[in-house]
């Protein structure tokens, strides 16, 4: 059985989006990300992992994007 997601789909994707607007506007990565993993209770290591993944999957950073980790 598989461990249940200590947090949902619609907040990962709501801490993310925020975390990558502000840093486009041009704030600080760390700071942007441990902001709003404090105004919305997300440990700021999990939304600064879920931030490089979005870039790595936009091809803003380098890795191996979702789709070809399989």
């Amino acid at each position: 059985m598989a461990a249940q997601k200590k947090y949902s789909d619609e907040l990962r994707e709501r801490a993310t989006r925020m975390a990558l607007d502000a840093v486009e506007a041009e704030e600080q990565r760390m700071v942007a990300i441990q902001r709003f993993a404090g105004q919305l209770d997300v440990h700021p290591e999990a939304l600064r992992s879920w931030v490089k993944r979005a870039e790595v999957d936009a091809g803003t950073a380098l890795g191996r994007t979702t789709r070809t980790r399989g």
